[in-house]
């Protein structure tokens, strides 16, 4: 973490300011339990809805971090997820900004995977209750699959697009504070991807919680310049 009586890093990397930024939320609690029921191999379904999921103490002091990390990159408006821990990551992430906070825009499209009946159920869970989803899904491929009563990443990219052609036209400067899921099918559909090729996205980074990522605009199609960084942590 950056100590308060430390430099603030900005958000750029050599080069101008970006247009876009694209962050995802600080650990979440589903994260720490979620990943700790898996590496334990246990069939474990985590309590409550997905969109209420809340920060841990970590996240918390992680989207102090990004605070400071974005402090001197002034967004004309932030867009954000209507999910607990995307808002309480950016409410955390405000307070540590240089001035008042720009409007702030809560966009259902922006939110987290639906995964319909299959929502905070482990693999090992999801084995146990729903065998035969299991075995479609391995059939099918991640990117593929469609859990019922829920969404594939092509459907993700579906309700994305019209997000990524006004962030890809318009010329505001704006923070979009997200899902790991949507940060990638950001860098997906800026660059001219097509839902049928989403799979491509397995190909990337992972995209950690509370990290950067950023695009400037110019000719053809916006250019990634960060991606998935964590430099503030």
């Amino acid at each position: 973490m950056t100590g308060s009586g430390e430099r603030r890093p900005d958000i750029v990397s050599g080069e101008r300011r970006p247009d876009i930024v694209a962050v995802r939320h600080g650990e979440s609690t589903a994260n720490v339990a979620y990943g700790a029921a898996v590496a334990a191999g246990l069939p474990v379904t985590l309590p409550g809805r997905d969109a209420d999921v809340p920060l841990s103490p970590l996240g918390r002091r992680q989207a102090a971090a990004l605070g400071r990390r974005l402090a001197r990159y002034r967004p004309d408006a932030v867009w954000c997820s209507p999910y607990l821990r995307a808002r309480e990551t950016w409410e955390i992430a405000a307070g540590h900004l240089d001035g008042p906070p720009p409007p702030v825009r809560t966009d259902d499209r922006l939110g987290d995977r639906r995964t319909g009946i299959l929502e905070l159920m482990t693999p090992a869970a999801v084995e146990r209750t729903h065998p035969l989803e299991a075995r479609r899904r391995a059939a099918e491929g991640e990117y593929a699959y469609r859990p019922p009563g829920g969404e594939s990443f092509g459907d993700m990219a579906d309700r994305l697009r019209q997000v990524a052609d006004v962030l890809g036209a318009g010329d505001d400067r704006v923070l979009v504070v997200a899902h790991d899921a949507v940060v990638a099918l950001l860098r997906f559909l800026l660059a001219g991807g097509e839902s049928p090729d989403v799979a491509r996205i397995a190909g990337y980074q992972p995209v950690p919680n509370a990290s950067v990522s950023s695009w400037v605009r110019g000719a053809g199609h916006p250019r990634l310049t960060q991606y998935g960084d964590v430099s503030h942590l």
